[in-house]
């Protein structure tokens, strides 16, 4: 009996000799190309909370405190870092290969409870940025008498 089999007119790979152009395509509409050599740096984190507060350690290595910003709105959570060239050439001296990461990088992530921004502490060291975001308290619910 005949293996039946479905016709796709799109497939490439049904051609011998191009029968890897299916991998050379595969996902080059979907995300950006990243360029082989060239770093690409990301905030990594851990989120924790307890009863009052959640604490987060962000891993953000190499950048300045002063460079680091946090915003927090209700209960969304942003944080954004950006390292800049600094321009040392010395007479003679040429770069061979730099594999530091030059530009801006931002991760924003939402919590249960809303923040109390009054209260938030951040506090960075050593390459970590570590934020301490208490809750808010959360009111009573009110009772209104009908009239």
């Amino acid at each position: 009996m005949a293996n039946i089999t479905r016709y796709d007119p799109f497939n490439l790979s049904r051609f011998d000799p191009f029968s890897d152009i299916d991998d050379l395509f595969k996902g080059f509409f979907v995300r950006p190309m990243q360029l082989e050599g060239q770093p690409q740096m990301q905030i990594k984190m851990d989120v924790k909370e307890d009863e009052n507060a959640y604490t987060v350690h962000a891993d953000i290595p190499g950048v300045k405190k002063d460079d680091i910003h946090v915003s927090i709105e209700g209960n969304q959570v942003s944080i954004s870092a950006e390292t800049k060239i600094e321009k040392e050439e010395k007479k003679g001296e040429k770069v061979l290969r730099s594999e530091r990461y030059v530009g801006k990088v931002a991760r924003s992530f939402t919590l249960a409870h809303d923040i109390d921004e009054a209260k938030a502490k951040a506090k960075y060291t050593d390459g970590v940025l570590e934020l301490t975001l208490p809750k808010k308290a959360v009111s009573a619910a009110k009772k209104l008498a009908i009239q």
